[in-house]
């Protein structure tokens, strides 16, 4: 059987040209490009929480990583290197090199070097600690919202929720539609290149992890606005668009696991944004405005005002 070291150097210790030291001693090192600020974020995955105790181990390696790549998206960070704290109930050589590839290939793509971390016996967890690198002064931040911005998000949303919907049968979907959508889910690609773009453009950001209503509600928070948002402009893809008006609106305002980004500009930048969505081959789509008074609003696309029950994900609300 692996020991633990023996785990570490076999699956997760590669060459790390980028860093001043990698794994293999107490703490790996870095040296900021002059100029840049450090962006860190760390998310944390747990089996029967976050993912089906059977999930697919490179699928699981992939959204591992996406989901902390996708903080620095939200932020316009350029990735840089992460650390893995990994708890196994054993180790499973063939489920760990599926892992590792699914995590090293998502990691190869984005130029972000695997440094250190820890391993250890227990619940199978899954622990990543992401650095990125901005432009000092260049963060979108989440308390930056101004009022009279436009609020817009990237990509589809509501895709990842309809793929949990159909594995719980909670919806009856055709093979092909469950497949895609369960995709969706399992493999999410963060936004890196369009949070880049959008450094000089954007007022505040964040990421669609939680389901938009409560991610939105975060800036709206931080910042000290309110906001009206035309639930009917809200962008869903063909898989979703097929489903009743109902469960759109719901999955696309409480969806989590999109992965998309929610952004806010002003309407002096809306030929910029949308040049940065065309640059980065990703759609981005304005669905509502920064208001003045408190709280979310709600409308259909005639400006009709919607009482419909939206929540976001908690961890320790959620059934």
């Amino acid at each position: 059987m692996l020991s633990e070291f023996d785990l570490i150097a076999k699956y997760f210790t590669r060459p790390t040209p980028n860093a001043t030291l990698g794994v293999g001693d107490d703490c790996a090192l870095l040296t900021p490009t002059p100029g840049t600020q450090i962006a860190i974020s760390s998310d944390m995955l747990v089996s029967g929480t976050h993912f089906f105790a059977n999930a697919e181990p490179k699928l699981l390696g992939h959204k591992s990583l996406a989901v902390n790549l996708s903080d620095l998206a939200a932020m316009g960070a350029k990735p840089v290197a992460f650390t893995l704290a990994l708890s196994l109930p054993k180790p499973d050589e063939p489920w760990l090199a599926a892992f590792a590839d699914g995590l090293l290939s998502l990691a190869d793509l984005y130029g972000c070097e695997l440094i250190g971390g820890d391993t250890t016996r227990g619940p199978l967890n899954i622990c990543i600690t992401v650095f990125g690198e901005i432009p000092a002064g260049k963060a979108l931040r989440r308390d930056a919202a101004k009022v009279g911005d436009d609020i817009w998000v990237s990509g589809a949303l509501g895709e990842a929720r309809l793929g949990l919907a159909g594995m719980r049968n909670e919806l009856a979907l055709d093979a092909a539609t469950l497949s895609a959508a369960v995709m969706r889910l399992h493999q999410p690609m963060p936004r890196v290149a369009l949070g880049i773009a959008l450094r000089s453009v954007a007022n505040a950001a964040i990421d669609v992890s939680d389901g938009l209503v409560g991610d939105l509600g975060h800036i709206l928070a931080r910042s000290g606005v309110g906001a009206t948002l035309n639930v009917d402009a809200l962008p869903v893809g063909p898989m979703l668009s097929e489903q009743p008006q109902e469960v759109r609106r719901r999955f696309a305002l409480s969806g989590g696991d999109d992965y998309e980004l929610c952004f806010t500009a002003p309407p002096s930048m809306r030929a910029a944004v949308l040049n940065a969505g065309n640059e980065t081959g990703k759609a981005v789509t304005r669905v509502g405005t920064i208001e003045a008074t408190h709280g979310l609003r709600l409308t259909d696309a005639g400006g009709v005002p919607l009482e419909l029950h939206a929540t976001s994900f908690d961890h320790f609300v959620a059934a």
